[in-house]
């Protein structure tokens, strides 16, 4: 198995349009029966040996809870109750629109009322279209699905390792159903100051310094997948800092700059695990140093915060 398999933009892109809608419909379910978390971090998904899972959820004072897990490995989306209940359906060959009623009619099935506030995409071409209203996205091609989640599993891996050397206020590597990413983000203690006009979801995100770090798999304004970082408020001339390796380079994005890595550059390093988390550190010590952030006050090499003679990372737990 390759460590970054091939996922050309163009072959694949009719089926993560479809993947990325199914997500969303599931993640507002998430973000309707789970506990606001500071900067949204209740919402996105986590990994699972098979896919990505919503995790436990439910706010009942009953004790009843649910989980809804995506199977990219049989194609199935797998609903799981606290009573021991279970449904599954099968995830080729629905559209949009048929995956959001056997959804809802599944949860019912289940006891969970599935009364979305707002069931319409986010920020996306079709946003002003009701979920159940979408015939037009059904293509899911099952060996583009599945290494869709074995490219996010590998990411995942590499940013785990990534985040592993911060021991400042770090996210959790998850994956984002709105961007349709996967990122981790390291944070200032600086309270940053927003407009007026900024909307909730971004208040919220970015109430804080942050360096973030991922790989996201392409959209209309740049068609391809490429590991990314940014600093947000980005400093001013943090553009003309120098990153590493060679291939990356800041690119222009609404207004300000993502430092980016291509995908397809790093798939023919002979050391690809080390070039991206190469690329993650050299753009976040561009970004934080413009910051003002004390880096080496917060470094944990390895994952290790204690002073020891011996700091390096180790995976030798025994006492």
């Amino acid at each position: 198995m390759e460590l970054f398999p091939a996922v050309p933009y163009a072959s694949w892109n009719p089926t993560k349009e479809t993947i990325h809608r199914f997500a969303q419909i599931v993640g507002k379910v998430r973000l309707a029966f789970s506990q606001r978390r500071n900067h949204w971090w209740n919402v996105p998904y986590h990994l699972t040996g098979r896919g990505i899972t919503t995790r436990p959820m439910g706010l009942t004072d009953s004790g009843e809870f649910f989980c809804v897990d995506f199977d990219f490995v049989d194609h199935s989306l797998r609903i799981t109750h606290s009573s021991g209940a279970s449904l599954s359906f099968p995830l080729q060959g629905l559209s949009v629109g048929a995956f959001y009623r056997r959804l809802a009619g599944a949860l019912d099935q289940l006891g969970v009322p599935c009364d979305l506030p707002r069931p319409f995409p986010y920020d996306l071409p079709d946003a002003e279209r009701p979920f159940a209203d979408d015939t037009e996205h059904i293509t899911y091609d099952t060996e583009h699905a599945h290494t869709y989640w074995i490219v996010l599993s590998q990411v995942n891996l590499v940013l785990e390792q990534y985040a592993a050397q911060w021991s400042g206020k770090t996210s959790p590597v998850h994956h984002f159903w709105h961007t349709f990413d996967i990122a981790v983000t390291r944070f200032s203690d600086k309270k940053t100051i927003l407009p007026a006009s900024v909307d909730e979801v971004t208040r919220e995100a970015y109430s804080r310094e942050v360096v973030s770090a991922g790989f996201w798999f392409g959209d209309p304004t740049f068609p391809e997948p490429a590991f990314y970082s940014y600093t947000a408020p980005e400093p001013k001339g943090l553009e003309h800092e120098k990153i590493s390796p060679p291939q990356a380079s800041w690119v222009p994005l609404r207004g300000s700059h993502l430092a980016v890595l291509r995908y397809d550059d790093v798939r023919t390093d002979p050391k690809p695990r080390e070039t991206v988390l190469e690329f993650f550190e050299s753009a976040f010590r561009a970004g934080a140093q413009h910051a003002g952030w004390d880096i080496d006050a917060k470094a944990c090499p390895g994952g290790v915060t204690f002073d020891s003679p011996s700091r390096s990372a180790s995976n030798d737990l025994r006492p």
